[in-house]
């Protein structure tokens, strides 16, 4: 026979367990960042560039793709995010989900 579950928070997923504690848009953006400075640097690695090199075609300092790389600085701005594509090789595609 199946136990009955006492608990609430049993069975329940991590994204509600994060909503409930109040953390759930800060792991998600910083989620998202870790996404971004890998596919980053991942560009960077396939096209040989530096981030000297990049931060030149970006027309920006180092310190901007030091913070485009650094994963857990989830404040980079989407027209950042544009400048640093462009160089590399790529685009921008932002979507909402459900």
């Amino acid at each position: 026979m199946p136990r009955k579950k006492t608990n609430p928070r049993v069975g329940s997923e991590f994204e509600d367990f994060l909503a409930q504690d109040g953390r759930l848009e800060e792991s998600t953006a910083l989620a998202i960042k870790r996404v971004l400075a890998w596919e980053i640097e991942r560009a960077m690695k396939q096209g040989r560039i530096s981030q000297a090199e990049l931060a030149r075609r970006m027309k920006t300092s180092r310190a901007v793709v030091h913070r485009l790389l650094d994963e857990t600085d989830p404040s980079v701005t989407l027209a950042t995010i544009n400048k640093a594509a462009t160089p590399l090789g790529r685009t921008v595609r932002l979507q909402f989900h459900a």
